[in-house]
């Protein structure tokens, strides 16, 4: 089962998310991050996490999920495939290398290039307004599902 962990305030994270579960149909299982537990991961067989960069990194709640579940599970879901879902303001770089850096420590393995998605909000109104993604973006998210979904079940990775 793919868990995917999602995270957002204005909605790009959160369409993203649901987007790849839409694709991962019944081998997917969607969480938000504030409710996400060690026995959700060790359910399940590879991971998708989708969140917004906040301020050049991963957002709080994502973060604090991490934290809460990085001990726990340390050594225990070591080279589960994973990937990532970021939507940035500017380059998304931050957040993707923030969340690398986390997952390195519980040994997984990226098996997808990170999706960043630039919403392109620069002012205070724009980065608070509630986002809606184009079909195309949203049709890759929901490839990367099917894609994750079907290769866990097949037993590809």
């Amino acid at each position: 089962m793919l868990l995917i962990v999602w995270h957002s305030r204005t909605g790009a994270s959160r369409a993203m998310a649901d987007a790849a579960a839409l694709g991962a149909a019944s081998g997917g299982r969607l969480i938000a991050a504030e409710l996400a537990q060690p026995d959700d991961f060790l359910a399940a067989s590879g991971y998708l996490f989708a969140g917004p960069e906040n301020l050049g990194a991963l957002s709080g709640a994502m973060k604090e999920m991490l934290d809460r579940n990085y001990y726990p599970l340390l050594g225990r879901i070591a080279g589960r495939p994973y990937a990532s879902m970021i939507a940035a303001g500017s380059d998304g770089q931050g957040a993707q290398a923030q969340l690398d850096r986390i997952l390195t420590g519980w040994r997984l393995k990226r098996v997808a290039p990170p999706m960043i998605i630039n919403v392109a909000a620069q002012t205070s109104e724009e980065i608070l307004a509630e986002k809606q993604l184009g079909s195309e973006i949203l049709a890759n998210c929901t490839n990367l599902g099917a894609a994750m979904a079907e290769a866990l079940q097949t037993g590809i990775f």
